[in-house]
């Protein structure tokens, strides 16, 4: 079909929209068959018998005040006041019924005239006809018991009793008139209600007729649009979905000639550009970190500007690489660094770090926005830290498939340390040559903390802002107040020992021991000191930041520090 999708559109519209417009006007005809039915009814026949409803009752008052009035005038000493009540009440019951009698008449009088509604007009007239024969019937009835009184008051019984009778058959015709009235009013309510109920019987039955000619109707229409237009748009969904699990390889092929047909064109260029993108990102996501690949070819990340950000820095180095090298080839050198830094670069990327650079044997790597949460860089890193120790152990099993023997085998141990803190990051370098990368003194910092770990024999010291940060999940001991090379305010220096639910009682005692015998070293108050650090040694003879201490401690009783020591070791060397 080689219609454009408007007209398609607009054809299967027109076609829905007169289907819906015949229903409407079957179901407007129905409506009106119906309403006439309802409007006769509430209108004109059940006020009418309502009305008439009301006559009876009136009548029937009249009667039971007659009845009273002929009682009361049979007793022996009638009572006159009562007499008069009752008569009175027989009248204004007689002057209401004909006073309904009269709107009666006048809503048959409207009826009538009414144009708008179809109204069995035959019933209306005998009503119009049966009306004023119950107010006649009724006013001689009132007649004759004015005529019953006037002989019971001369009292000629002859006269009161001809009249009495006469008053007996008035009654009658009465009742007589007010039944037919009441037939003719009820069948004719009854057979009105029966044609409205039969008139929503068919109505339903014909909007459901009408409703399921039209749904077959836009079912044959739907199948026959669905080739040119539905089965392209198919196509084009399950492309998306495949381009959306990462299939860069799918090929939309649609045959019409309307603007599907550009559409899946324009979406197979499409994912031909996502496949070139792709083969970029994953080319150059062997230099650079994936994620930042992605957000340069985003855009998300400003190329000429930097921003201050709190984050987290991250240096390692394995420990004695230079000797290590000495005795290994070129190519046993590449292959022993590719497949350490594979495992250390898996460990930081799975804690959302990004791997900054390879500097010779040494990582630098850093967490925080945008690939961070800002609450969580400071434990992301360290724990970070912790699996790339347990990581080392897969390492050095390594070695000697590497190595071609089991004998004589280097001893390979990583040092690290991390900072937190404000840093500059963005992209860094030349027109050229760029990098993403952060910078400033908590930089510095974690590179002279990685240095500071072999003067105390530790494998983690990070700094007092990284201990802050990383929360109580994790497990620290302080170690001392230091003065790095390029820094002039101390900052103290704490090793990451793990997990503070993994952390058993002797360790947490000796970590309790240390840091008092740290508080009395800054005291000057050497044997206690030594005391507390030797304490240490007891459950862990190779503590070496305990011996480092002792050392210390040692020296100062020999050579006591200068007036106004603040406890600050200074690091001499980088």
């Amino acid at each position: 079909m080689k219609l454009p999708i408007s007209l398609k559109i607009f054809s299967i519209t027109t076609a829905l929209l007169a289907l819906m417009v015949v229903v409407t006007w079957l179901s407007v005809l129905n409506f009106r068959q119906l309403n006439n039915q309802v409007r006769a009814l509430s209108d004109y026949y059940l006020p009418l018998q309502q009305q008439v409803a009301s006559v009876e009752i009136l009548i029937r008052d009249q009667m039971v005040h007659m009845e009273r009035v002929m009682a009361g005038m049979e007793v022996a000493r009638p009572d006159p006041e009562f007499l008069a009540k009752e008569s009175n009440a027989f009248d204004m019951r007689g002057i209401n019924a004909d006073q309904i009698v009269d709107s009666s008449l006048r809503m048959l009088g409207e009826a009538d005239e009414e144009k708008g509604i179809a109204l069995d007009r035959v019933t209306l007239a005998i009503l119009g006809r049966e009306l004023p024969a119950i107010q006649t019937t009724r006013q001689h009835f009132h007649a004759t018991f004015r005529q019953f009184q006037i002989e019971a008051q001369e009292g000629t019984p002859r006269s009161e009793k001809i009249v009495r009778d006469e008053l007996l058959r008035e009654k009658d015709a009465i009742d007589v008139e007010i039944q037919k009235t009441t037939d003719i009013l009820n069948k004719l309510t009854q057979d009105t209600a029966k044609q409205a109920k039969a008139e929503e019987a068919r109505a339903t039955t014909l909007n459901w007729i009408v409703t399921g000619i039209a749904t077959a109707l836009g079912l044959i229409f739907a199948a026959f649009v669905t080739r040119s237009l539905v089965d392209p748009v198919k196509r084009l969904l399950g492309g998306t979905r495949a381009v959306e699990a990462g299939d860069l390889d799918v090929e939309i092929l649609v045959h019409t000639h309307d603007e599907l047909a550009t559409l899946a064109t324009s979406f197979n260029h499409m994912v031909v550009g996502l496949r070139e993108k792709e083969r970029i990102r994953a080319t150059f996501g062997q230099y650079v970190d994936p994620r930042i690949v992605k957000t340069l070819l985003e855009n998300r990340i400003p190329t000429d500007r930097g921003e201050r950000q709190v984050m987290t820095v991250f240096f390692s180095d394995l420990q004695d690489f230079t000797r290590l090298c000495e005795g290994l080839t070129p190519d046993a050198a590449v292959r022993f660094l590719n497949r350490y830094f594979s495992l250390m670069s898996e460990v930081i990327r799975g804690q959302q770090g990004i791997v900054d650079k390879y500097i010779g044997d040494s990582v630098m790597a850093f967490w925080g926005p945008p690939f961070t949460d800002p609450a969580d860089h400071a434990r992301l890193g360290c724990i970070a830290a912790l699996e790339q120790l347990a990581r080392m152990e897969a390492f050095r099993a390594w070695l000697p498939e590497m190595f071609g023997t089991r004998e004589g085998l280097p001893v390979v141990n990583v040092r690290m340390g991390i900072a937190s803190g404000e840093v500059t990051v963005g992209n860094i370098g030349s027109e050229t040559s760029r990098g993403y990368t952060v910078i400033g003194d908590i930089v510095n910092l974690a590179s002279r903390l990685e240095q500071a770990n072999k003067f105390y024999g530790t494998r983690i010291l990070v700094s007092e802002g990284t201990r802050d940060l990383a929360g109580e999940t994790l497990a620290f001991r302080e170690i001392d107040s230091l003065r790095v090379v390029g820094k002039q305010e101390p900052v103290r220096v704490y090793e990451l020992l793990g997990y503070s639910d993994e952390l058993g009682e002797s360790d947490k005692q000796r970590v309790q021991a240390y840091e008092t015998g740290l508080a009395r070293y800054r005291a000057q108050d050497w044997d206690a000191a030594e005391a507390a650090f030797r304490e240490c040694l007891v459950d862990a003879p190779s503590d070496r930041p305990s011996q480092v201490m002792l050392e210390r401690v040692a020296a100062f009783r020999q050579t006591p520090p200068e007036a106004g020591w603040d406890g600050v070791w200074v690091a001499l060397s980088k």
